[in-house]
C-alpha cells in the first residue's frame, strides 16, 4: 500500500518551528561550553573585565568629567552591555550552521531555525549576564538607579535585533566568501570599539564629527539608553526608532541573499569551510 502524505496546518508548522528554534538555542548555549552555568560565568567575566578596562582608561585619561553626572559605572555599563549584545549576536548569527552544514541534512532543520536559534541563545546569555551583574553591583557596591529601566531594556533588544540583521547578511555571504565574511565580522567588532560611542555622548560631539557615527545603530542605541538610564541626560541627535528601521531593512536584504544562496547551495561548498 502507498502511504499518503499528511498535510500539516500552518499553526502546526509554526509550533514545530518554534520548538526547533528553542532546541537549537539550547544547543547553541551549550555549544561553547558543556556546562551552561560556566559558559554564563565566562561571559559575565568578559563583560566585567571590559568595564574594568574602560574604567581605568576613564580615570587615567581624565575622561570622568565627560560622563553624565551620576554613577560613572552605570554610564560605562550602559555602553558595554549594548556593545556586547550587538557584537556577540552578530558573530553568533554570522557563524551559524549554513546550507552545507551536516545538520541541514536533517529535514526539519533549515536556515531560519539555525539563525534564530543562534540569535535567541545570545539574547538569553546577554540578558542573564546583565541581570546578574546589575544585581551584584546593587547588592555589593551601591543601589542601582535607572530612570526608565523598561525603555533602557528596549534599547538592548533593539541593538540585539540590529546585530542579528547584520549577522544574517554576513551569514548569507559566508558560503560564497567564508574568509571575507569572517574578516567583516571582526572588522565590525573592532570598528565599534570606537564608533559605538561608549566613551562619549552624542550631545557633546561637534557637528563636523557627528555624521561619522550617525550611520551606526549601536551608536543610537547606546546614546538613547543613557537618556533612559539617567534623568539628567536628554539625547538630541540620536533616534530610538532608527536601529529598528535599520534592522528591518538590513534583515530584508539578508533574507533575499540567503534565499538565493540556499537555492544555489552545493555540497561541494563545504570544502571551503
Amino acid at each position: 500500500m502507498h502511504g499518503t502524505a499528511r498535510r500539516e496546518s500552518r499553526l502546526t508548522i509554526a509550533i514545530t518551528t518554534c520548538e526547533l528554534i528553542f532546541n537549537q538555542a539550547i544547543r547553541n548555549v551549550r555549544k561553547n561550553h558543556g556546562n551552561a552555568i560556566i559558559g554564563l560565568m565566562l561571559n559575565i567575566a568578559q563583560t566585567v573585565l571590559l568595564v574594568g578596562v574602560f574604567m581605568i582608561i576613564f580615570i587615567f585619561a581624565g575622561m570622568r568629567a565627560a560622563a553624565i553626572r551620576g554613577d560613572t559605572l552605570i554610564y560605562l555599563m550602559s555602553g558595554v552591555f549594548l556593545f556586547m549584545a550587538h557584537i556577540k549576536v552578530l558573530s553568533a548569527v554570522s557563524s551559524a550552521e549554513g546550507p552545507t552544514s551536516t545538520m541541514m541534512k536533517h529535514r526539519p532543520m533549515n536556515s531560519i531555525v539555525s539563525v534564530c536559534g543562534a540569535a535567541l541563545a545570545e539574547l538569553y546569555i546577554q540578558v542573564l549576564s546583565v541581570v546578574v551583574i546589575l544585581f551584584m553591583y546593587h547588592v555589593i557596591w551601591t543601589p542601582v538607579e535607572i530612570h526608565q529601566p523598561i525603555a533602557a531594556f528596549g534599547m538592548l533588544l533593539s541593538v540585539w535585533f540590529a546585530g542579528m540583521a547584520i549577522g544574517v547578511v554576513l551569514y548569507a555571504l559566508k558560503p560564497w566568501a567564508p574568509e571575507a565574511s569572517k574578516l567583516m565580522t571582526q572588522l565590525f567588532a573592532r570598528m565599534n570599539m570606537v564608533a559605538s560611542g561608549k566613551f562619549f555622548l552624542a550631545n557633546t560631539l561637534p557637528e563636523s564629527y557627528l555624521h561619522y557615527f550617525m550611520w551606526n545603530p549601536l551608536f543610537h542605541c547606546i546614546d538613547q539608553a543613557r537618556g533612559y538610564a539617567f534623568i539628567n541626560y536628554n539625547p538630541m541627535h540620536t533616534s530610538a526608532l532608527y536601529p529598528v528601521l535599520f534592522g528591518i531593512a538590513v534583515l530584508f536584504i539578508g533574507m533575499l541573499i540567503e534565499s538565493f544562496t540556499r537555492k544555489q547551495a552545493s555540497l561541494s561548498w563545504s570544502a571551503k569551510h
